[in-house]
């Protein structure tokens, strides 16, 4: 009685014939994978102070913001701003600076109290970060270095665990929700900085380990299902997981969303991308992962599958 769930998503006798639109999925993939590396070069990523370099103020101020009036008082300053937005509430403010390695920082950023003070009375900066372009073409270096030896630790570790097929599959994979995660941050302007590539390489870990569920399941059947062919097995290990995906799938993403939608400026790009990135890694753990490791193993995967066990009588 207690062993049963209280909710499950599918029957536990689904027998969904998944692979048989495996190109469809493949294509669709590929597609919106080549479409997504288009966007990345045009008209590219939005990139945050991190990459970008330059001065971010926020400030609070006691009555609803008055942009017109900051933007004039900035002016007045000599101060030009690259952008003046809402960040949270209609009382909270966010400036963004250009600045280069012969910034005064120090003098700018007083200059941007200045202004802000003058234009609203009473406003409090709660944070003024600077970061020099040296800097930033050193941390997006380092970004990027951290996604690239993710992927290669990945492979490793899959390729150590099952077969090069799971491990190649499941890279390529990844590769492709990498790819489509870049082409969301493009269509909605999140800035790409340290935190998104957090979140990316937070996504590349839950998309790794759900993965790896279906694997461990495929591997099982290999043994136990020794006549079944590649195509059939794998249905069924998906359908035998299809359970467990979808609850802990929709455990996370129940626990991001109110961060998507109270978590303000500063975690609310960090939770988009992450939901967007759990329903991409969910599906192509099945329409994606599944299909190219049928593609791959097809041959040597059945074939070992087929071979006696060995003989355990002394």
């Amino acid at each position: 009685m207690f062993g049963r769930p209280l909710l499950r998503f599918v029957r536990k006798d689904t027998k969904i014939d998944f692979m048989r639109g495996r190109f469809i999925g493949l294509v669709t993939s590929a597609v919106l994978s080549v479409a997504s590396l288009i966007l990345f070069f045009h008209p590219g990523l939005t990139l945050g102070l991190d990459f970008k370099g330059g001065i971010v103020v926020e400030a609070h101020t006691p009555t609803v913001a008055d942009f017109g009036k900051i933007r004039a008082a900035l002016a007045s300053e000599n101060v030009s701003a690259a952008g003046v937005q809402s960040f949270g509430s209609p009382n909270d403010i966010l400036i963004r600076l250009e600045a280069d390695k012969d910034t005064n920082t120090n003098a700018v950023i007083d200059k941007v109290r200045h202004a802000i003070a003058e234009a609203q009375p009473g406003a409090t900066v709660l944070r003024a970060d600077a970061v020099g372009a040296s800097v930033s073409a050193e941390l997006f270096r380092n970004g990027i270095l951290a996604l690239v030896l993710s992927l290669l630790m990945i492979l490793g570790w899959i390729w150590f665990r099952f077969e090069w097929e799971f491990a190649v599959s499941a890279v390529i994979t990844l590769v492709l929700d990498l790819t489509k995660t870049v082409g969301f941050l493009v269509l909605t302007h999140f800035e790409f900085d340290l935190v998104m590539v957090a979140a990316i390489l937070t996504i590349l870990g839950y998309s790794t380990n759900d993965k790896v569920v279906v694997y461990d399941r495929v591997r099982e059947n290999l043994r136990k299902y020794r006549t079944m062919s590649l195509k059939d097995l794998i249905n069924l290990s998906i359908n035998e997981t299809l359970n467990r995906t979808l609850g802990t799938s929709t455990t996370v993403f129940l626990a991001a969303l109110p961060l998507a939608l109270f978590g303000g400026q500063s975690l609310s790009g960090f939770a988009w991308v992450m939901l967007f990135g759990i329903v991409v890694g969910t599906s192509s753990s099945i329409f994606i992962a599944a299909p190219l490791l049928l593609l791959m193993g097809e041959k040597r995967l059945r074939r070992d599958a087929r071979k006696p066990a060995p003989s355990t009588a002394s």
